[in-house]
């Protein structure tokens, strides 16, 4: 049994654990939910050894722990993923698996051995990799299961998941959660961390819910609760303003006229064949699709870091995109990621030299040298515009929530006054209420006539914020969803099977070109 009595934790005048208290029953997928910033993280921090508590006690099996770094965690049984994967992206996957504790053999490395650990538990999460594959080849599906395996392959008295579906498809989030079922089996304790509130019912036994820095609600049986309920307790008095289903009305037709991103009959081997696309100004377009199936490469091929084989990428204004990511940016194209750790901020950066980034340090707009005070007023504003919790704009980035340290990768973008955005799963690993507002920016983006485009690994968040989804199998448009076709349900069914909705009705959805799944050959 892991036990936290009485755990504060304060940064200066901000107090982000107020005593806590967490008991996780061996045998039991222990749910711990709450706001960005209601203080889960650093709980998680506190209980890996990643931050000192000011106060409090931490016991396993009621032996009071002294965990003063992430090694001393593994050693007492207690292993963490993060969704700031941790990954050595040099390195191939055996060796990311067994950082700092390689098993040996008369003194060297025994990589037979660890190949032989390994392998059970990559087929375990179904992650069909090469063992010597570098880590920077893989996707982040791919990354994030890889995290997960080498947690597991300590074999761990307790397992704490810190948003580990925040990148993965449902598939593989199924398949994770037959994993958590056979650990509860082992009478491993599991603390799981996560925003995504279905998951919780289906899998968890207990919910621990958080709020400012305090437990709200403390360890009650999930099957006593709803998703309403989890999302009243989280926010407490707050008004949630939360987007579930937008009522998706209106005709997706547009006049040609209109300025938009336009992908020509592009190709690129091996991930895309033939997809013309438009995007229009003021639209919001979602892209689906199971891992590999190709709508992720679009992104790649927008954003100027993929060149493809054949066909053109128009920009809004008319003219071609340069084939390289800086020559992109320098159009007006902004590149969200999801993917914070590695492609949004820089963690150990105030949040205004992470907001000055693309304007002022890349494109130059204020001149050869950088002029500190003006980046930090127009980021304070940002901070202001976006609802970012932080004391100031000097506050490292690091420091800040998930949700929070999300909306300053917006910022950095928004500062660049772009004309596309391209935005991959931008709402990864951060709670209901920062959705909420993340949402409530997109449309406002759009109702200014920004054109946007939307890859989610989640088809709910599609089905929630855009005007249409195109949904990808084998590198090729299958279905184009509009109006009452544009459902969740619809999404992931059309994901899997490449085939879209039968009789889609007068004005709903879209045909199937010819030679995609379903349609003519």
């Amino acid at each position: 049994m892991l036990e936290a009595q009485g755990i504060r934790k304060a940064y200066g005048g901000v107090v982000a654990l107020a005593g806590v208290d967490l008991t996780v029953l061996p045998g039991s997928v222990h749910a711990l939910l709450g706001e960005n910033g209601a203080g889960k993280s650093t709980l998680v921090k506190v209980l890996v050894g990643a931050v000192t508590p000011d106060a409090g006690v931490l016991r396993l099996g009621g032996r009071e722990l002294r965990i003063t770094n992430t090694a001393d965690a593994v050693d007492n049984g207690i292993a963490v993923v993060s969704q700031e994967l941790s990954l050595f992206p040099d390195l191939d996957v055996l060796s990311n698996l067994f950082p700092m504790r390689e098993p040996l053999r008369a003194g060297l490395v025994d990589r037979r051995r660890m190949a032989e650990l390994a392998r059970p538990v990559l087929d375990e999460l179904g992650l069909d990799v090469g063992l010597e594959q570098p880590v920077e080849q893989l996707p982040l599906d791919q990354r994030q299961l890889l995290e997960i395996a080498r947690a597991l392959i300590t074999n761990p008295q307790v397992l704490i998941l810190d948003e580990p579906t925040s990148a993965l498809h449902a598939r593989e989030t199924e398949r994770l959660h037959d994993v958590l079922r056979t650990l509860r089996k082992r009478e491993v304790a599991v603390v799981y961390v996560t925003h995504h509130l279905e998951d919780v019912l289906a899998v968890c036994d207990e919910v621990t819910i958080m709020r400012d820095g305090r437990v709200a609600v403390p360890s009650v049986p999930a099957r006593s609760l709803t998703v309403d309920r989890i999302v009243q307790h989280m926010l407490g008095d707050k008004v949630a303003a939360i987007v579930e289903e937008r009522s998706h009305q209106g005709d997706m037709s547009f006049d040609p006229s209109t300025p938009a991103l336009r992908l020509e009959n592009v190709t690129v081997g091996g991930e895309l064949e033939d997809v013309d696309l438009t995007v229009p100004c003021g639209r919001i377009v979602g892209l689906a699709g199971v891992a590999g199936a190709g709508h992720r490469a679009v992104l790649s091929v927008a954003s100027g870091v993929l060149r493809p084989d054949r066909g053109r990428i128009v920009l809004p204004g008319g003219e071609p995109l340069k084939n390289n990511l800086r020559g992109a940016i320098s159009q007006g194209v902004a590149i969200v990621s999801g993917d914070r750790k590695r492609y949004g901020v820089m963690l150990d950066k105030p949040i205004w030299d992470n907001v000055g980034q693309v304007s002022s340090v890349a494109l130059r707009r204020d001149g050869m040298f950088l002029r500190a005070g003006r980046i930090r007023e127009r980021a304070a504003e940002h901070v202001k515009r976006l609802g970012i919790k932080t004391p100031s704009v000097d506050q490292e980035v690091g420091m800040l929530s998930g949700g929070n340290q999300q909306k300053v990768v917006f910022a950095k973008w928004l500062e660049a006054a772009p004309s596309v955005l391209l935005l991959d799963d931008p709402t990864r690993g951060i709670d209901v209420g920062a959705k909420a507002e993340i949402y409530n920016l997109l449309r406002e983006l759009a109702d200014r006539g920004a054109v946007q485009l939307v890859s989610s690994s989640d088809p709910r968040e599609l089905a929630a914020v855009c005007d249409e989804v195109v949904v990808f199998f084998n590198g090729r448009v299958c279905a184009r969803l509009s109006g009452r076709d544009l459902d969740a349900h619809t999404i992931l069914e059309v994901m899997n099977t490449g085939v879209p909705p039968r009789d889609p009705g007068p004005g709903h959805g879209h045909p199937v070109p010819d030679g995609a799944p379903g349609g003519r050959s």
